[in-house]
């Protein structure tokens, strides 16, 4: 009788320190790293969605779990964004690029719908860094830097997506939509202007 108890006991305690290194395990912090393309375009009262740049993303992410299919993740990547015209009339024929480029921290809430497919939402706010303009026509080509002290270094706004995510490799589509104008008065785009960016990547967890 007592081995009997001291079996049951056993299996109990066996029992759960399985349950509870399996909830760690699950709640346990992963990292890794994260690129892909970006689609971005400018936004105005009369935005033209046929003005779309494309660029790309590369960064770093980590997931923390807070609750039963739900974490917390903050990324830092590089990531371009701007726009591209297409002009041609009877004189001209060309493509005109608006290059910007940023460090961007989005915080973001994921929730798993299912075990693999999750939805994810937050706020980000991004620092520009640099900018060109560049310009091809049958004319010829031209290149300039942008001072970025012509703008609104900073950058903020909400961040929306869907992500798939395996046991090593996750993927996603994101969008992210600008609330803050990153034009001034005396720089060559609207000052009303807001960064509009969908993008596609591809993660490798590292842990």
């Amino acid at each position: 009788m007592k081995n009997s108890k001291k079996l049951i006991f056993a299996s109990l305690v066996l029992s759960f320190m399985t349950y509870t290194s399996a909830q760690a395990q699950e709640k346990a912090a992963s990292f890794g790293f994260k690129g892909g393309l970006n689609f971005s375009n400018l936004y105005t009262d009369s935005v033209d969605d046929n003005n779309v740049l494309t660029g790309f993303n590369a960064g770093l992410y980590a997931k923390f779990p807070i609750a039963n299919g739900i974490a917390i993740q903050p990324e830092i990547s590089y990531t371009t964004k701007g726009a591209e015209l297409v002009y041609n009339n009877a004189f001209v024929q060309g493509v005109s690029k608006f290059n910007i480029n940023y460090i961007e921290v989005p915080v973001l809430v994921v929730m798993n719908v299912t075990e693999n497919f999750n939805i994810h939402v937050g706020p980000y706010a991004a620092f520009m860094v640099s900018g060109r303009t560049s310009n091809d026509s049958n004319f010829g080509s031209s290149q300039s830097e942008l001072d970025t002290d012509d703008f609104n270094k900073l950058d903020a706004g909400i961040s929306g997506g869907v992500g798939i995510d395996l046991d090593v490799v996750n993927f996603g589509v994101r969008y992210n939509y600008g609330l803050t104008k990153i034009g001034k008065d005396n720089s060559f785009i609207s000052s009303d202007a807001k960064n509009s960016v969908m993008n596609v990547y591809v993660g490798l967890r590292l842990n």
